[in-house]
């Protein structure tokens, strides 16, 4: 009996060292809650083929679109919750930094080509950092600027903006096109200019109050109106389009610029791919900044933002946590996995990712390249933005078909008095 009692004792202690020895073998696993739909297939091809090469386990779960937060919630609550998801603003680190692993010393935050896209809490810990962006300001055909007498160079500031688009509209029989296509305010075009073009006014007003635009502020000071004003009118009134005509809508800007009949277009990176379609290349293609006349505007480049910032749970195992950090790695330097990324995404912020084709980000990175800060889109914070901007909408037509200083008021009350009161309507 007590030879049997040893037997049965050492074979306890055998199989805890095994056990142990497995525990600190523990191979990890990666949980992505995405957070854009339109990349669930390509995500899905990436978690594969990381699979087949290393053997971890990628699952890929997407949020549908405007669920995220819900979802998140959610499966933050379960056994197996996430291991990378998404914490993409200052509001939302306040709320789930507490589950941020701190990824300062990480690899994968050392493959960062900038250090515009990152997220700290209040302690200084980075929470998460960005794994795409979107840029958007004013596209350019530089076939056509040269054309006009101009190098790509030449615009640096509002002055010279205005200087080009003003003597290319003065000479637009001559030359064959206008300066600026439509600015359609029907909603396939409006948001250009009441959701985007608008952040050159906000943009200045965080630059001048940061503290204030840390989550969305119950009200703004409308300082940089009379900038925005300018910057408007000239795109309006340079125009082969009619400013009174604009609130009809109906007018297809992209073909405009594609066509040749416009040297400037009002977009973002998006409008690539439509304008590659319609056959214009990367080379004739260049974007400004939003210059509107404020001091120091030639240090400042593209609007550039994104909410799509990686952060890795810290309440996951340590064997999944390293697991996420070395998968997270492998998407930014892998050649073949970065490319189906850029592909899906437009762009990725990392030193060895492979380059986009797109030329806006380029254009992005150009400017960046020169020591200038980004625009950065604090228009994000727009609260109940579809009202917001509809009551623009009404006041910039009035505007449009009588251009009075009384009418434009109107406008000034629309984006910044509209503001406390729509903030009012969407908290209560």
């Amino acid at each position: 009996m007590k030879k049997l009692i040893a037997l049965l004792l050492a074979l306890v202690m055998v199989l805890g060292l095994v056990a142990c020895g497995a525990a600190e073998d523990e191979v990890g696993s990666v949980y992505w809650l995405n957070f854009k739909p339109e990349s669930d297939e390509a995500l899905k091809q990436i978690a594969s083929m990381y699979t087949e090469e290393t053997g971890v386990e990628v699952k890929i779960v997407t949020a549908a679109s405007g669920t995220y937060e819900q979802t998140l919630t959610s499966q933050m609550d379960k056994e197996g919750a996430p291991t990378l998801f998404v914490v993409g603003n200052a509001a939302a680190v306040k709320n789930w930094g507490d589950y941020c692993l701190d990824l300062s010393d990480t690899a994968v935050a050392k493959e960062l080509s900038t250090d515009q896209y990152m997220l700290y809490d209040d302690e200084g810990k980075l929470c998460s950092i960005g794994y795409c962006y979107e840029c958007y300001g004013i596209i350019v055909n530089t076939e056509l600027l040269e054309q006009a007498g101009y190098t790509k160079d030449y615009i640096t500031n509002f002055a010279t903006l205005k200087e080009v688009a003003e003597d290319v509209h003065a000479r637009a029989a001559e030359l064959g096109f206008d300066a600026f296509t439509s600015a359609g305010m029907d909603g396939s075009s409006s948001w250009r200019y009441t959701g985007h073009l608008i952040n050159a006014a906000y943009y200045w007003e965080s630059v001048d109050n940061p503290e204030a635009w840390v989550t969305c502020p119950e009200s703004i000071e409308g300082t940089y109106m009379d900038n925005f004003k300018q910057l408007y009118d000239l795109m309006v009134v340079n125009s082969a389009t009619p400013r009174a005509d604009l609130a009809n809508g109906g007018f297809d800007a992209g073909a405009e610029f594609a066509n040749g009949e416009a040297l400037f277009y009002v977009n973002g990176n998006w409008e690539w791919s439509n304008l590659e379609g319609k056959g214009m290349t990367a080379d004739q293609l260049h974007m400004y900044p939003y210059y509107c006349g404020v001091e120091g505007e030639e240090n400042v480049g593209l609007n550039a933002g994104t909410e799509n910032y990686w952060a890795v749970n810290s309440e996951a195992s340590e064997a999944d946590i390293q697991a996420t950090l070395d998968f997270m790695y492998w998407v930014v330097t892998d050649p073949e996995a970065s490319e189906i990324a850029v592909s899906t995404f437009g762009v990725m912020p990392y030193k060895q990712a492979v380059e986009s084709p797109n030329p806006f980000y380029a254009s992005a990175q150009e400017y960046l390249d020169a020591g200038c800060s980004i625009m950065a889109c604090v228009n994000g914070f727009q609260p109940n933005v579809d009202a917001y901007r509809a009551t623009a909408v009404s006041a910039l037509n009035a505007y449009n078909a009588d251009p009075t200083d009384a009418n434009w008021e109107a406008v000034v009350a629309a984006f910044v008095d509209g503001w406390a009161v729509q903030y009012q309507a969407a908290n209560g």
